[in-house]
Protein backbone atom coordinates (compact mmCIF):
# COMPACT_ATOMS: atom_id res chain seq x y z
CA UNK A 1 0.00 0.00 0.00
CA UNK A 2 1.36 3.39 -0.96
CA UNK A 3 1.74 5.84 1.89
CA UNK A 4 2.95 9.37 2.34
CA UNK A 5 2.44 12.27 -0.02
CA UNK A 6 1.76 9.95 -2.98
CA UNK A 7 -0.95 7.92 -1.25
CA UNK A 8 -4.32 7.67 -3.04
CA UNK A 9 -6.76 10.28 -1.84
CA UNK A 10 -4.06 12.74 -0.85
CA UNK A 11 -4.04 16.16 -2.45
CA UNK A 12 -1.57 16.32 -5.31
CA UNK A 13 0.65 19.30 -4.51
CA UNK A 14 3.64 19.91 -6.74
CA UNK A 15 5.29 22.36 -4.32
CA UNK A 16 7.74 20.90 -1.84
CA UNK A 17 5.91 22.73 0.94
CA UNK A 18 3.26 25.38 1.43
CA UNK A 19 5.02 26.80 4.44
CA UNK A 20 5.83 30.49 4.09
CA UNK A 21 8.08 30.83 7.13
CA UNK A 22 11.85 30.40 7.08
CA UNK A 23 11.70 26.68 7.87
CA UNK A 24 15.19 26.15 6.47
CA UNK A 25 16.87 28.26 9.18
CA UNK A 26 16.78 25.61 11.89
CA UNK A 27 18.32 22.77 9.84
CA UNK A 28 20.90 25.21 8.46
CA UNK A 29 21.91 26.30 11.95
CA UNK A 30 22.07 22.65 13.02
CA UNK A 31 24.45 21.81 10.17
CA UNK A 32 26.61 24.88 10.86
CA UNK A 33 27.00 24.16 14.58
CA UNK A 34 27.65 20.43 14.14
CA UNK A 35 30.17 21.00 11.35
CA UNK A 36 31.96 23.62 13.44
CA UNK A 37 32.13 21.23 16.39
CA UNK A 38 33.35 18.35 14.21
CA UNK A 39 36.13 20.49 12.73
CA UNK A 40 37.17 21.84 16.12
CA UNK A 41 37.10 18.43 17.82
CA UNK A 42 39.04 16.80 14.98
CA UNK A 43 41.76 19.46 15.04
CA UNK A 44 42.08 19.24 18.82
CA UNK A 45 42.10 15.45 18.83
CA UNK A 46 44.99 15.26 16.37
CA UNK A 47 46.84 18.24 17.84
CA UNK A 48 48.07 16.13 20.77
CA UNK A 49 49.14 19.21 22.69
CA UNK A 50 47.90 21.82 25.15
CA UNK A 51 45.46 19.53 26.93
CA UNK A 52 46.87 19.59 30.45
CA UNK A 53 47.55 22.52 32.74
CA UNK A 54 47.78 21.28 36.31
CA UNK A 55 45.34 20.55 37.78
CA UNK A 56 43.13 20.88 34.68
CA UNK A 57 42.82 18.27 31.93
CA UNK A 58 40.76 18.66 28.78
CA UNK A 59 37.63 16.49 28.54
CA UNK A 60 38.79 15.50 25.05
CA UNK A 61 41.83 13.77 26.54
CA UNK A 62 40.45 12.39 29.78
CA UNK A 63 41.19 9.72 30.77
CA UNK A 64 44.62 9.86 29.17
CA UNK A 65 45.49 6.19 28.71
CA UNK A 66 48.75 6.19 26.74
CA UNK A 67 52.34 6.39 27.91
CA UNK A 68 52.89 9.37 25.64
CA UNK A 69 50.49 11.50 27.71
CA UNK A 70 51.79 14.75 29.15
CA UNK A 71 53.53 14.00 32.48
CA UNK A 72 51.11 14.43 35.36
CA UNK A 73 47.99 14.18 33.23
CA UNK A 74 47.37 10.52 33.91
CA UNK A 75 48.15 7.86 36.47
CA UNK A 76 46.95 4.92 34.40
CA UNK A 77 48.76 4.12 31.14
CA UNK A 78 46.78 1.18 29.79
CA UNK A 79 48.31 1.50 26.33
CA UNK A 80 52.04 1.07 26.09
CA UNK A 81 54.63 2.84 24.04
CA UNK A 82 53.38 1.27 20.82
CA UNK A 83 50.62 3.89 20.69
CA UNK A 84 52.24 6.95 19.13
CA UNK A 85 49.16 8.85 18.01
CA UNK A 86 47.15 11.32 20.05
CA UNK A 87 45.72 9.71 23.21
CA UNK A 88 42.43 11.51 22.51
CA UNK A 89 41.79 9.08 19.67
CA UNK A 90 41.57 6.23 22.19
CA UNK A 91 38.54 7.61 23.98
CA UNK A 92 36.63 10.06 21.78
CA UNK A 93 34.92 7.24 19.90
CA UNK A 94 32.78 6.50 22.96
CA UNK A 95 31.29 9.94 23.68
CA UNK A 96 31.04 10.42 19.91
CA UNK A 97 29.13 7.15 19.60
CA UNK A 98 26.79 8.18 22.39
CA UNK A 99 25.92 11.44 20.65
CA UNK A 100 25.71 9.99 17.13
CA UNK A 101 23.20 7.36 18.25
CA UNK A 102 21.28 9.73 20.53
CA UNK A 103 17.58 9.92 19.70
CA UNK A 104 17.60 13.71 19.56
CA UNK A 105 20.81 14.00 17.53
CA UNK A 106 19.44 11.49 15.03
CA UNK A 107 16.54 13.85 14.38
CA UNK A 108 18.95 16.79 14.16
CA UNK A 109 21.38 15.35 11.63
CA UNK A 110 18.74 13.41 9.69
CA UNK A 111 17.00 16.71 9.03
CA UNK A 112 20.06 18.90 8.72
CA UNK A 113 22.39 16.73 6.63
CA UNK A 114 20.08 14.28 4.86
CA UNK A 115 16.84 16.30 4.58
CA UNK A 116 14.92 13.33 5.94
CA UNK A 117 12.75 15.36 6.22
CA UNK A 118 14.28 18.84 6.47
CA UNK A 119 11.34 20.19 8.52
CA UNK A 120 7.74 19.48 9.45
CA UNK A 121 5.37 19.62 6.46
CA UNK A 122 8.32 19.75 4.04
CA UNK A 123 8.66 16.82 1.66
CA UNK A 124 11.99 15.06 1.64
CA UNK A 125 13.85 14.52 -1.65
CA UNK A 126 14.42 10.79 -1.12
CA UNK A 127 12.49 8.29 -3.15
CA UNK A 128 12.45 5.54 -0.51
CA UNK A 129 12.87 5.08 3.20
CA UNK A 130 14.56 2.08 4.77
CA UNK A 131 14.70 3.31 8.34
CA UNK A 132 17.47 2.03 10.59
CA UNK A 133 17.47 -1.53 9.32
CA UNK A 134 20.61 -1.33 7.19
CA UNK A 135 24.25 -0.41 7.72
CA UNK A 136 25.32 2.08 8.93
CA UNK A 137 22.09 3.36 10.51
CA UNK A 138 21.40 -0.03 12.07
CA UNK A 139 24.24 0.81 14.47
CA UNK A 140 21.95 3.37 16.08
CA UNK A 141 20.28 0.46 17.85
CA UNK A 142 23.27 0.12 20.18
CA UNK A 143 22.62 3.54 21.68
CA UNK A 144 21.84 2.07 25.10
CA UNK A 145 25.29 0.49 25.34
CA UNK A 146 26.94 3.81 24.50
CA UNK A 147 24.73 5.32 27.20
CA UNK A 148 26.21 3.00 29.81
CA UNK A 149 29.76 3.75 28.66
CA UNK A 150 28.95 7.45 28.66
CA UNK A 151 28.07 7.25 32.34
CA UNK A 152 31.59 5.99 33.03
CA UNK A 153 33.04 9.01 31.28
CA UNK A 154 30.72 11.26 33.28
CA UNK A 155 32.18 9.83 36.47
CA UNK A 156 35.72 10.39 35.19
CA UNK A 157 35.03 13.99 34.17
CA UNK A 158 33.36 14.62 37.52
CA UNK A 159 36.52 13.32 39.17
CA UNK A 160 38.54 15.72 37.01
CA UNK A 161 36.34 18.57 38.25
CA UNK A 162 36.86 17.51 41.88
CA UNK A 163 40.64 17.35 41.64
CA UNK A 164 40.52 20.79 40.01
CA UNK A 165 40.12 22.08 43.58
CA UNK A 166 43.89 21.67 43.87
CA UNK A 167 46.65 24.00 42.79
CA UNK A 168 49.49 23.20 40.41
CA UNK A 169 51.47 21.56 43.21
CA UNK A 170 48.66 19.22 44.16
CA UNK A 171 47.61 21.00 47.36
CA UNK A 172 43.88 20.89 48.09
CA UNK A 173 41.64 23.79 49.03
CA UNK A 174 42.12 25.94 45.93
CA UNK A 175 39.79 27.00 43.15
CA UNK A 176 40.26 28.78 39.87
CA UNK A 177 38.10 29.71 36.93
CA UNK A 178 39.09 26.41 35.35
CA UNK A 179 37.53 24.61 38.31
CA UNK A 180 34.18 26.23 37.57
CA UNK A 181 34.54 25.45 33.87
CA UNK A 182 35.12 21.75 34.54
CA UNK A 183 32.32 21.64 37.12
CA UNK A 184 29.88 23.21 34.65
CA UNK A 185 30.97 20.77 31.95
CA UNK A 186 30.44 17.77 34.23
CA UNK A 187 27.03 19.05 35.36
CA UNK A 188 25.83 19.58 31.78
CA UNK A 189 26.98 16.11 30.77
CA UNK A 190 25.09 14.55 33.69
CA UNK A 191 21.96 16.48 32.74
CA UNK A 192 22.33 15.37 29.12
CA UNK A 193 22.72 11.74 30.18
CA UNK A 194 19.97 11.84 32.81
CA UNK A 195 17.51 13.33 30.32
CA UNK A 196 18.32 10.66 27.74
CA UNK A 197 15.47 8.49 26.44
CA UNK A 198 17.48 5.38 27.31
CA UNK A 199 17.85 6.58 30.89
CA UNK A 200 14.09 7.07 31.08
CA UNK A 201 13.55 3.51 29.87
CA UNK A 202 16.09 2.14 32.33
CA UNK A 203 14.21 3.82 35.18
CA UNK A 204 10.68 2.85 34.25
CA UNK A 205 10.73 0.55 31.25
CA UNK A 206 9.38 -3.01 31.25
CA UNK A 207 7.26 -2.38 34.36
CA UNK A 208 3.66 -3.53 34.42
CA UNK A 209 2.68 -1.87 37.68
CA UNK A 210 4.35 1.32 38.88
CA UNK A 211 2.65 0.87 42.25
CA UNK A 212 4.86 -2.14 42.95
CA UNK A 213 8.03 -0.17 42.21
CA UNK A 214 7.64 3.21 43.97
CA UNK A 215 11.35 4.06 43.88
CA UNK A 216 11.69 3.40 40.17
CA UNK A 217 8.47 5.29 39.57
CA UNK A 218 9.82 8.39 41.33
CA UNK A 219 13.07 8.13 39.38
CA UNK A 220 11.15 7.66 36.14
CA UNK A 221 9.04 10.73 36.93
CA UNK A 222 12.15 12.83 37.56
CA UNK A 223 13.90 11.64 34.42
CA UNK A 224 10.70 12.21 32.42
CA UNK A 225 10.71 15.87 33.48
CA UNK A 226 14.34 16.19 32.42
CA UNK A 227 13.55 14.40 29.17
CA UNK A 228 11.35 17.28 28.04
CA UNK A 229 14.52 19.42 27.94
CA UNK A 230 16.77 16.82 26.38
CA UNK A 231 17.32 18.93 23.28
CA UNK A 232 18.48 21.92 25.33
CA UNK A 233 20.83 19.76 27.41
CA UNK A 234 22.19 18.12 24.26
CA UNK A 235 23.24 21.44 22.76
CA UNK A 236 24.40 22.97 26.04
CA UNK A 237 26.60 19.97 26.86
CA UNK A 238 28.03 19.90 23.32
CA UNK A 239 29.02 23.56 23.51
CA UNK A 240 30.11 23.14 27.13
CA UNK A 241 32.57 20.35 26.42
CA UNK A 242 34.09 22.35 23.55
CA UNK A 243 34.46 25.45 25.74
CA UNK A 244 36.02 23.37 28.54
CA UNK A 245 38.59 21.99 26.11
CA UNK A 246 39.23 25.45 24.69
CA UNK A 247 39.80 26.94 28.15
CA UNK A 248 42.29 24.24 29.12
CA UNK A 249 44.04 24.61 25.75
CA UNK A 250 44.42 28.36 26.18
CA UNK A 251 45.78 27.96 29.71
CA UNK A 252 48.10 25.10 28.76
CA UNK A 253 49.38 26.99 25.73
CA UNK A 254 50.12 30.11 27.77
CA UNK A 255 47.63 32.25 25.87
CA UNK A 256 45.73 33.14 29.05
CA UNK A 257 46.38 32.77 32.76
CA UNK A 258 43.95 30.88 34.92
CA UNK A 259 42.15 33.13 37.38
CA UNK A 260 42.65 31.78 40.90
CA UNK A 261 39.97 32.68 43.44
CA UNK A 262 41.67 31.11 46.46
Amino acid sequence: MTAGTTAPGRAQISARTLRTDRWWVQPAVTVAVLVAFIIYATVRAFQNADYYAAPYISPFYSPCLATNCVPGSSEVAVFGGWWTLSPALLILIFPLGFRLTCYYYRKAYYRGFWSSPPACAVAEPHGKYTGERRFPLVLNNIHRYFFYIGLIFNVILTYDAVIAFRDSTGAWGHMGLGTLVLLANAALLWLYSASCHSCRHVMGGRLTHFSKHPVRYKLWTLVSKLNTRHMAFAWASLIGVALADLYVALVAGGTITDIRFF
